[in-house]
């Protein structure tokens, strides 16, 4: 059984506990690693409130060609789990039921990859939406508060406004 979802206000050491994992993960995983560990999700939002729980992606060839990875990610206490299988290899730590980390390989610059930084990154520069999405976030971890996978599907239509936002400026410049 999972945690309930629970926000807490936005905690300023986050980017550090993304840079000592990252050094970890840098290491463990350097020979399937072809772009960068990113700090992705609410946490890499300065001020923005969100689950305890550090999100990373990091940038590999293929699913196929990383799957000799999750036995190096194991090592580092991370549990492995099939969760969207098809477009990357999801790992949790130090368990299911608790989680301070999660780790998303994700092959470099694939749909997934873009679209993580294309969010964070709008979210980085536009206040106002931070600001909507915390709300949001606070109403629907009420509403969805043992249940995950609601939570982060109810979340789904306001990360794709905010993702075609983004595209169209992005497009622009």
């Amino acid at each position: 059984m999972d945690e309930p979802v629970q926000i807490v206000m936005y905690d300023p050491t986050w980017p550090e506990r993304f840079e000592t994992e990252k050094r970890l993960l840098s290491v463990a995983l350097a020979k399937w690693l072809v772009g960068p560990i990113e700090h992705v999700g609410s946490t890499a939002v300065p001020g923005l409130a969100a689950k305890p729980v550090i999100d990373m992606m990091a940038g590999v060839s293929t699913l196929d060609d990383s799957r000799s990875a999750i036995g190096a990610v194991e090592a580092l206490q991370y549990c492995y789990s099939d969760y969207a299988g098809d477009v990357m290899h999801w790992f949790c730590k130090p368990s299911p039921m608790h989680r301070t980390h999660h780790l998303h390989l994700v092959p470099f610059r694939s749909q997934l990859w873009t679209e993580r930084l294309l969010f964070r990154d709008y979210l980085r520069s536009h206040p106002q939406a931070v600001s909507e999405y915390a709300t949001l976030k606070a109403r629907l971890a009420e509403e969805h508060r043992f249940d995950r996978e609601r939570y982060t599907d109810a979340k789904g239509p306001f990360i794709q406004r905010i993702l075609s936002i983004a595209s169209a400026a992005a497009d622009e410049q």
